[in-house]
């Protein structure tokens, strides 16, 4: 009987070696030119982005940063497809480490006033970008749009376990209950950015509390199929911009 030494693995070319760091170091670059570009958007909205303001945030040359989208529109869609997985990350995924139900529900509110208070003096993405963008059309809107309405199903969902588990009542309409909750979102940041109300905190977390009262289940309901809520629903693929490359 004979032993045999197992295979080497072939060690990669120094070419391959040295491709590998630069496709590294040009993602980690993207990846700063990203944030930064995320930053200026929450300042000065997602319409007064463009490839020169970012890199002279930066400080890098227009054609470096031109280099790594190709488009004013693909540099706005890269800064939303980001805020979305901070949100995604900080307000739906936190939250379900909670029970499903009711406890998870609260928690994503919680989570989401965390996100809008914090935001206050800067702005949210997706409040001034629907300001900037309600009335057109295009692919920055489209994704805008499909990062909104993600948020709005998984809300809508959880909304949909906390009646599955009795804490809030089946016969009423999940989307409506899901439509008051957001709206509170929304009244709290006009109240709070544009009019400067200190209570607007406490009169949302008050609004939150007589939604779930007034749509309080009794809990002894027959049982109902339930309801995923193992992810959030995907973001709506939106075709790359259409207009010619511009580097400003």
């Amino acid at each position: 009987m004979t032993d045999t030494l197992p295979a080497r693995k072939p060690e990669p070319s120094p070419a391959a070696e040295n491709g590998r760091r630069v496709l590294i170091k040009g993602q980690q670059t993207k990846a700063a030119i990203i944030d930064a570009a995320l930053g200026l958007a929450a300042q000065i909205g997602l319409e007064g982005l463009s490839i020169g303001a970012v890199a002279e945030v930066t400080g890098m040359s227009k054609s470096g940063v031109f280099a790594h989208f190709g488009s004013r529109e693909e540099l706005q869609i890269s800064v939303i497809r980001q805020y979305h997985e901070r949100f995604e990350a900080e307000v739906f995924y936190a939250a379900m480490q909670k029970p499903r139900g009711a406890p998870r529900l609260q928690a994503m509110f919680d989570n989401w006033m965390v996100q809008t208070s914090a935001e206050i003096d800067s702005g949210c993405i997706y409040i001034s970008g629907a300001v900037e963008f309600d009335d057109r059309s295009g692919p920055v809107r489209d994704a805008l749009a499909s990062s909104v309405a993600t948020w709005q199903t998984a809300l809508r969902r959880a909304v949909e376990l906390a009646q599955v588990e009795g804490q809030l009542s089946r016969a009423a309409d999940a989307h409506q209950i899901a439509f008051e909750i957001h709206g509170l979102i929304l009244a709290l940041h006009y109240e709070a950015r544009f009019l400067r109300n200190p209570r607007a905190a406490d009169r949302a977390r008050q609004g939150f509390q007589h939604i779930l009262t007034r749509y309080a289940g009794s809990g002894t309901n027959a049982p109902i199929e339930p309801v995923s809520d193992s992810k959030p629903p995907k973001l709506v693929a939106v075709p790359k911009a259409r207009r010619k490359p511009t580097k400003d």
